[in-house]
């Protein structure tokens, strides 16, 4: 049978990240992947209008956020501290996505296989990059919301999200990390003011 891509990717919604730690509120990576989507395609912007650099289309950067952990789909969400332990579980997890993704993609008519690929493969390296700041900002933002509940299982993280962040060194997310994330440890009253 084919053509069960948009099927499951409907069932990103069962997936939770942050299996390993104490939640206040959880998060599945249909929501994670939204949020992606939106970073995405702001620190795109950021990069051409605010900076006036050249980078990758701000469209194409939410639509491969969007379809950047699905082929998690099929593996689950392997926790950060497994996922990156040391650099053969690392590889190895790697295949394992890369094999996932072929497996979504073949689901596919195959008309349409190629509109997908780089997409669900996370291979184009111009688009790649601010889906990966993206992706560790939105961890971020998730560290901040926990902490804002007075959740301290959240701390190590935050400090490695924002190193992490910061080793980046990209400039449009620099400029988001100092423009915009204060925002984020607001309240509602505090935003609409």
């Amino acid at each position: 049978m084919a053509n069960e891509f948009y099927a499951l990717l409907g069932r990103m919604r069962y997936i939770t990240r942050w299996g390993l730690m104490r939640n206040s509120f959880s998060e599945n990576i249909q929501e994670h992947s939204h949020q992606v989507a939106v970073l995405a395609h702001a620190l795109a912007l950021i990069r051409r209008d605010i900076l006036g650099l050249p980078g990758p289309d701000p469209d194409r950067c939410a639509v491969a956020a969007l379809y950047h952990d699905a082929s998690e789909i099929l593996t689950g969400d392997l926790p950060t501290p497994i996922k990156y332990d040391n650099p053969d579980i690392k590889a190895a997890y790697k295949q394992l996505e890369r094999v996932a993704g072929n497996k979504l993609l073949d689901m596919l008519p195959p008309a349409l296989r190629p509109s997908y690929e780089h997409l669900v493969l996370e291979d184009d390296p111009q688009v790649t990059p601010i889906v990966k700041a993206a992706d560790k900002l939105s961890a971020h933002i998730k560290c901040i919301e926990e902490q804002k509940t007075g959740n301290t299982e959240f701390d190590s993280a935050a400090s490695q999200t924002w190193k992490a962040m910061k080793e980046m060194a990209m400039p449009e997310l620099d400029w988001f990390l100092d423009n915009c994330l204060a925002a984020f440890s607001c309240n509602l009253d505090q935003l609409r003011s």
